[in-house]
């Protein structure tokens, strides 16, 4: 109760200051903003989607009664450290490249017999995306402090990067907005929200470093995919399809473009 009235106030702060016009108070609620998260940054409330996550994990479960303890990343079946840095890739067994939520729902087919269309089909926050999003959680968190290394070696992953590339900066819908519109120069900012410059490694590495993350303003873990969701959501396009390949593609722009950057997440955002 204690955490949901603190929270609770903070996120009425932190709407209060998204009302600030002055320039100046404008920086000092930035900054405000800023010491909040290093404030609770030990105490991330993502922590509580882990814990569920990994009890998920090792929970059998589905028409096959099995857990995702042998899922392959990547780096091996069973072998969860350090996986998400190096996602998303090329896996040999569906010849495609995926990221890790469409990567965790091949798991679930192959190992537990959960069809992919009921996670495509659920809205986020509730149903089989609730387990999802607690799943990605536990993932992320054993990559935290590795560096994001993506390959385009294979020539699926370059042709998936090169499609990537395309969508951030495609304009479309009745804003005529991209992606680019947002996150391509330097400085940008909605409101009080500074907004990464995606087509550089810093930049990149900043985004696509601190995504999942668990957003004050909603009381929400968001995974990669509903934030994607979300930024279609904003320029006014049509909701694009869960673990859809025009989803992974600009996931993997922005990871391969963010290599060599710290993985954050979960990170804490507004």
């Amino acid at each position: 109760m204690q955490r949901k009235l603190t929270f609770g106030l903070v996120s009425g702060v932190l709407a209060a200051m998204l009302s600030i016009s002055s320039p100046a108070n404008a920086q000092k609620a930035t900054d405000d903003i800023a010491k909040y998260r290093e404030m609770i940054a030990d105490g991330n409330p993502s922590e509580l989607y882990e814990a569920a996550g990994e009890e998920l994990w090792k929970k059998p479960t589905g028409p096959k009664n099995a857990s995702l303890e042998k899922c392959d990343l990547g780096l091996g079946p069973g072998v969860v450290k350090g996986a998400a840095a190096q996602l998303p890739r090329y896996f040999a067994d569906t010849d495609k490249v995926q990221d890790l939520e469409s990567r965790l729902m091949t798991c679930m087919l192959f190992l537990q017999g959960r069809i992919p269309q009921e996670m495509i089909d659920s809205p986020f926050q509730r149903g089989p995306k609730k387990d999802m999003e607690a799943i990605v959680a536990y993932v992320v968190t054993l990559s935290k402090g590795d560096k994001i290394k993506v390959s385009t070696n294979h020539p699926k992953e370059k042709e998936m990067y090169d499609l990537g590339k395309r969508a951030f900066f495609l304009q479309g819908g009745p804003m005529d907005f991209s992606c680019a519109s947002c996150h391509a120069e330097d400085g940008k900012r909605i409101r009080l929200q500074d907004l990464p410059n995606i087509t550089v490694q810093k930049g990149a590495a900043l985004g696509w470093g601190y995504w999942p993350a668990y957003r004050v303003s909603s009381g929400q873990f968001w995974t990669m995919q509903q934030r994607l969701n979300d930024c279609y959501r904003q320029q006014r396009l049509a909701y694009p399809i869960y673990g859809s390949d025009v989803t992974i593609a600009l996931s993997m722009y922005m990871a391969m473009t963010g290599n060599g950057g710290t993985v954050e997440t979960p990170g804490l955002k507004r």
